[in-house]
């Protein structure tokens, strides 16, 4: 898909809850018609949150309407529990696949793992089978890396061996552009999928923060204008314009694709697709 041109990608979580589920189903109905190129499910840890993800997975890709790719997480697991996972998902017509670290989670008995980082999953999934693996690249800097650099380098060795990589939602152009460019320099030309996700409140300025993407000043200040001109409607307008200009310089900066973190919603990815295609 990615050597075929531009692609547009929509990223869900498993449900957790029947309301959370019919919600679910709701939103890859509406969102179905834009006819993205492949949807990705997430996966926290743990045996339920697991099976979730491999259900949601499964159901999508077997639907016909929709490629799926499957989140897996280090955290949690051993090398023969994670090994058994990537053969049922290849048993399962599922050939495409997310490493990732894993966030550390709250539960001390799923911290355990054998695998030190990602780059040790992606080599797992090598060993496997015949899988598409992407990775995770965070443009401002993984949060526990060191520096800039140091987080360059580990993001290469990665994709030395993974296809291409998703990154962390962000707000300015210059940092996928940066990202792009440095990786360049340590040899690395494989595509990097800009991760798109609107400020759609002022709450979620600092949310976006916790999670490792600050939001510049600038925008910050735009969103607060917005506030005093028209409440929070006016906010919602303006962080989906923010999300449509930072879209469109990146598909004139040719960047490989769009992937959408929709938070199991419709609306605001619509609306943004809309804008850009219609």
């Amino acid at each position: 898909m990615l050597r075929a041109g531009t692609t547009h990608s929509f990223e869900f979580f498993p449900p957790k809850s029947d309301d959370e589920a019919l919600r679910l189903e709701k939103t890859l109905s509406e969102l179905a018609p834009l006819h993205p190129s492949f949807v990705s499910v997430t996966y926290r840890g743990g045996a339920e949150s697991r099976q979730r993800t491999f259900d949601l997975v499964t159901r999508i890709e077997r639907s016909g309407v929709m490629t799926a790719m499957a989140h897996l997480i280090c955290v949690g697991h051993s090398r023969a529990e994670m090994r058994d996972i990537l053969k049922n998902y290849l048993d399962a017509g599922v050939n495409n696949v997310m490493a990732l670290g894993g966030d550390i989670p709250d539960d001390p008995a799923l911290i355990a793992s054998e695998f030190s980082h990602a780059i040790d999953l992606v080599a797992l999934a090598r060993e496997v089978g015949d899988f598409s693996i992407g990775v995770a690249a965070h443009p401002q800097g993984h949060p526990r890396s060191k520096d800039r650099a140091t987080d360059r380098h580990f993001l290469a060795e990665k994709l030395a061996i993974a296809d291409f990589a998703v990154t962390q939602f962000f707000f300015e152009l210059d940092e996928w552009v940066r990202l792009v460019a440095e990786l360049g320099e340590l040899g690395v030309e494989k595509p990097v999928l800009p991760g798109i996700m609107p400020v759609t409140t002022l709450g979620g300025i600092e949310r976006m923060a916790a999670m490792g993407a600050r939001v510049p000043a600038a925008l910050v200040a735009r969103l607060e204008r917005a506030n005093l001109r028209g409440g929070s409607s006016a906010v919602r307008s303006e962080g989906i314009s923010a999300a449509v200009e930072l879209c469109r310089e990146l598909l004139h900066s040719n960047a490989p694709g769009l992937h959408f973190y929709t938070l199991n919603q419709s609306t605001a990815t619509r609306e943004i697709y809309t804008e850009l295609f219609s």
